[in-house]
């Protein structure tokens, strides 16, 4: 896969334009917790980016089983929405008490989110990467060399689309407040493990996928920490939780 394929980078760069386009902490009254929030968001960044290269490393190159022949052509290309969501998840549930952040987590970047992953998905699917297995059936996409496979690109576009619609209607409702984050990673976990069997990806463990194994992981996280925020918030967020009002930092 070409990562430097011209309608890969126009979308992805789409994809980081509509996030920008709809800035999420416009809630955020105080300017001290809005530069706490966007340094969270830095060290999220990180995490993911941190996430993503070594998802591909288990997905793609069976490691640590199989040694990694070249670091390089990973340095430059290993890319993963699987590894990026845990590694981004991860590095900010640690930061948190580290910085003392006592915010919810924010439901607009979680309803945001599956818009710009869904504008990236375009661009994997005019160059051509994250396809199907070979497939020639009716809903087939032909790739660029001329080979009939499953649309998974298209089918994750629809997905992520759909769940986007529901988070802005959740979100306008305050339903589940604080927990969107945590839906979606059950949500996505889920979607990707089952789109794992048509996907072209190399079935290293027993017929399964290392990115099925990474996406059990996301819905394990997901699923944790939506009961642990749901059975005991903590204190700080009863003010974001009462209904009838604005929260001001959700």
């Amino acid at each position: 896969m070409n990562y430097f394929h011209p309608a890969y980078l126009l979308f992805v760069g789409v994809g980081v334009l509509v996030a920008l386009a709809f800035p999420v902490t416009r809630h955020i009254r105080e300017d001290r917790l809005r530069r706490q929030y966007y340094l969270l968001q830095g060290v999220t960044i990180l995490g993911a980016i941190l996430g993503a290269k070594l998802s591909v490393l288990v997905g793609d190159q069976h490691w640590p089983w199989v040694p990694v022949n070249d670091w390089h052509e990973l340095l430059w290309s290993g890319r993963s929405i699987t590894g990026a969501l845990i590694g981004g998840f991860l590095f900010a549930e640690i930061a948190k008490p580290i910085m003392g952040y006592t915010m919810p987590p924010n439901d607009r970047f979680a309803a945001l989110l599956p818009f710009t992953l869904a504008t990236g998905r375009v661009g994997c699917l005019l160059a051509g990467c994250c396809g199907g297995l070979p497939y020639d059936g009716w809903c087939a996409f032909h790739d660029a060399a001329g080979v009939a496979r499953y649309p998974t690109q298209l089918i994750e576009i629809i997905f992520q689309l759909g769940v986007g619609v529901v988070f802005q209607l959740m979100v306008r409702r305050r339903v589940l407040c604080g927990h969107l984050f945590a839906v979606y990673l059950m949500a996505y976990g889920t979607f990707r493990f089952f789109t794992e069997f048509i996907r072209d990806t190399p079935k290293f463990f027993s017929g399964y996928s290392g990115y099925q194994l990474l996406s059990a992981v996301m819905v394990l996280l997901g699923a944790a920490f939506f009961l642990k925020r749901k059975l005991a918030p903590p204190p700080s967020w009863r003010e974001f939780n009462q209904p009838n009002t604005e929260a001001s930092h959700v």
